[in-house]
């Protein structure tokens, strides 16, 4: 079994515990150590170990996996950039009950992709991605690293979702259609248009109602 731990044990990072604990359940795969979390605990979380901060995740000497229980796709960059090391994986985390087509899925690393969810078929995920419960990806999308999909997002097909983008719950994308880096689409919101980089969409159709500046480290 692989040593395991979660970064982040707010409520995301307590869900990604629960989808572990399922993943062992059919197939027994992870052993998992605990959460590492900036934020200090003093006892355990859930039933499993606070093991630290996030720096403290990154001084582990042993060969070990980690969970980015964090939704938020610029602090999910961060903590990769920090924990990059040779001696440490990130593997895609799948509940089993998520349903993906048999051609041409393709997957990096460090995906989450919870319960109820569907790939269908000629799919590209790029690498930390994280699909909430009950998403759809419909047919030739691609989606770009770090992107979040909070509960109940479909996504049709033919579309390219670039860097870093956040759609909230029960938001749809229209097929055929581009999302701009590092751009929010809001909870509900229909996208029936190509959004640009760097903003926040809202409404039905959805429309850019603010652009925000983003900072390159």
């Amino acid at each position: 079994m692989r040593k395991i731990a979660i970064i982040g044990a707010g409520g995301f990072g307590r869900e990604v515990k629960m989808l572990i604990d399922q993943i062992n359940g059919q197939e027994k795969r992870f052993e998992l150590l605990g959460f590492y979390d900036d934020r200090h605990y003093d006892g355990p979380i859930n039933g499993v170990a606070y093991l630290g901060t996030v720096q403290d995740a990154g001084e582990n000497k042993i060969p070990m996996s980690f969970a980015l229980g964090i939704g938020d796709p610029t602090i999910r960059e961060k903590i990769v950039k920090l924990l990059d090391q040779p001696h440490f994986e990130f593997p895609n985390l799948i509940h089993p009950s998520v349903i993906t087509g048999n051609d041409d899925v393709s997957l990096g690393r460090g995906n989450i992709i919870c319960a109820g969810s569907i790939l269908t078929v000629n799919i590209k995920l790029k690498d930390f991605i994280i699909l909430n419960l009950c998403c759809t990806v419909g047919h030739d999308t691609v989606i770009d690293s770090y992107s979040s999909f909070m509960p109940s997002v479909n996504i049709s097909g033919e579309v390219h979702i670039h860097e870093k983008v956040y759609v909230g719950t029960g938001a749809k994308i229209i097929n055929l259609l581009e999302i701009g880096q590092n751009t929010i689409v809001g909870a509900g919101a229909v996208v029936a248009k190509t959004l640009p980089a760097n903003c926040t969409a809202v409404g039905i159709p959805a429309k850019p109602i603010k652009f925000h500046e983003t900072s390159e480290e």
